[in-house]
């Protein structure tokens, strides 16, 4: 693998020109042809040129397969991209120019092509290496891999993939970090870094003393049984030159760990928990990659991090706890805990940031992964302009969502005999949408809202050409998209 990817400036200075070829190439251009043998191995019986299959012709040359022309899209450039890098790293390549011909002609599909093709190259070249130890056998990373088009748009497009490959990985590393490291302290402190790295990008860090100053019942109470105590980190984009005066809030569930509580999760699933936090990893990939894009739009992040573990300290089912907004809450199942987290970190949105819309990441429920799977993520959204946004982020980022009721019955239901509302109802109907409408009691009504669960896209049981199992990063390119939808 290469230690990193980045985007060059003309094909000057290439050493390897990539030429792309589809299944219906019969000739190649001249300067092409003019490499001894290039014909020929554009002929070979073996080269089926299936999408990403490279065949090399010379030191300064060689052929890769895109596929069939018809039904050209972004989700097999980012394959091409993924297969591509493999291959150049065995090659040993450091300088590549990628060569389109003419197989694009608008300029909107030769930027996300490019765009495309980069992320899955990053994607597919990143590993969990943070604790190689002493038995690691991996070994170590070639360098960087410079890529540049003949296409100044693809080269435009390759620049922001990387850049959103770079914030998907970003949040990988952290959900794989484990949680004797990755505590909420830690988070607080990767995202402070973050922040110093980006000259309009401030953190702030509200700590479980000013949490609980500040009323917010659902973060202490959670939070409250670990040694490592919770904490809400705020993230603020604010460029010194924006183009709109609308202000998005992201609001990420980052529980670092959930053993459920005394709602005591059972037999293998505790596994995998520490993937609780990768609605927040999403999130802060997300805003890595727009303060690095220098978006002019002001942009906020919330990121209420606990960790869910058993003590004299913790919250017990039947405890009432009063919320940040002043709804109180009867607990029936301490293993719905992320949304009492989100719930402080919603109202406290809308009170201290006036957002113009605000949208909420969450590995919430296994529900949602029961109707849906690992296909797309489900979300909840009233307002119809939020959520036009959501669906064309959705399509533009290949990170597909699929739009759940939520009426006024689903709201009713979470209605407590003895609190305002509960944290679960015990019957299990409508698991998911359970969620997101306990969730809407903390979002003003005049502010639009959307939830989106991705318990069932965050992580991989299986691998790909793009990733191994393990955390995918879904979200980044998405919530990326959404927020670049206010200044395109």
């Amino acid at each position: 693998m290469y230690k990193s990817i980045a985007a060059g400036s003309g094909g000057s200075g290439s050493s390897l020109r990539v030429h792309l070829v589809s299944e219906q190439t019969r000739r190649l251009p001249d300067s092409i042809r003019a490499h001894a043998g290039a014909s020929e191995a554009l002929k070979r019986p073996d080269f089926k040129r299936e999408p990403g299959e490279l065949v090399v012709v010379d030191k300064k040359l060689a052929l890769v397969g895109i596929g069939p022309r018809n039904g050209l899209d972004t989700e097999r450039f980012r394959k091409i991209g993924a297969k591509l890098v493999k291959a150049l790293d065995r090659l040993g390549a450091r300088k590549v120019l990628l060569d389109l011909e003419s197989l694009t002609e608008r300029q909107a599909s030769e930027t996300s092509f490019g765009r495309a093709l980069s992320e899955g190259a990053v994607t597919a070249n990143w590993r969990m290496d943070l604790f190689d130890g002493a038995a690691s056998k991996q070994p170590q990373p070639r360098g960087k891999l410079t890529l540049t088009s003949t296409n100044k748009n693809f080269t435009n497009g390759l620049r922001t993939g990387i850049t959103l490959g770079d914030g998907m990985n970003f949040a990988r590393k952290l959900a794989a970090t484990p949680p004797n490291v990755c505590t909420p302290t830690y988070v607080a402190q990767v995202a402070r870094s973050v922040a110093r790295q980006h000259e309009d990008l401030t953190c702030s860090v509200i700590t479980y003393q000013q949490a609980r100053r500040l009323g917010m019942g659902g973060l202490e109470n959670v939070g409250k049984g670990s040694a490592s105590k919770p904490c809400m980190v705020v993230l603020e984009w604010k460029p010194a030159k924006t183009v709109t005066k609308e202000r998005l809030a992201l609001v990420g569930k980052t529980i670092t760990y959930d053993t459920g509580g005394y709602s005591l999760k059972t037999g293998g699933g505790m596994r995998g928990m520490k993937y609780d936090k990768n609605g927040g990893m999403a999130v802060l990939g997300a805003m890595k990659a727009i303060a690095e894009s220098k978006l002019p739009m002001r942009v906020v992040a919330l990121l209420p991090a606990a960790e869910n573990m058993v003590s004299s300290e913790s919250y017990r089912p039947d405890d009432i706890i009063t919320m940040y907004n002043g709804i109180t809450v009867e607990v029936t199942n301490t293993d719905a805990e992320g949304r009492l987290v989100l719930a402080d970190a919603l109202s406290y949105a809308c009170r201290k940031y006036k957002p113009s819309a605000i949208v909420d990441m969450a590995t919430l429920t296994g529900g949602v992964v029961v109707a849906l799977g690992s296909f797309c993520s489900g979300y909840w959204c009233e307002d119809s302009t939020l959520r036009g946004r959501l669906e064309r982020a959705a399509t533009s980022s290949d990170e597909r969502i699929w739009r759940l009721p939520l009426w006024q019955d689903h709201r009713d239901f979470m209605r407590s005999q003895h609190a305002d509302i509960l944290n679960s109802n015990p019957r299990r109907e409508a698991h998911p949408i359970q969620g997101a409408a306990f969730l809407s009691y903390f979002v003003d009504e005049n502010v639009p809202w959307a939830h989106v669960d991705i318990a069932g896209t965050s992580s991989r049981e299986s691998g790909n050409d793009m990733m191994p199992p393990g955390p995918t990063g879904w979200g980044v390119r998405l919530l990326y998209d959404l927020a670049g939808s206010y200044v395109s």
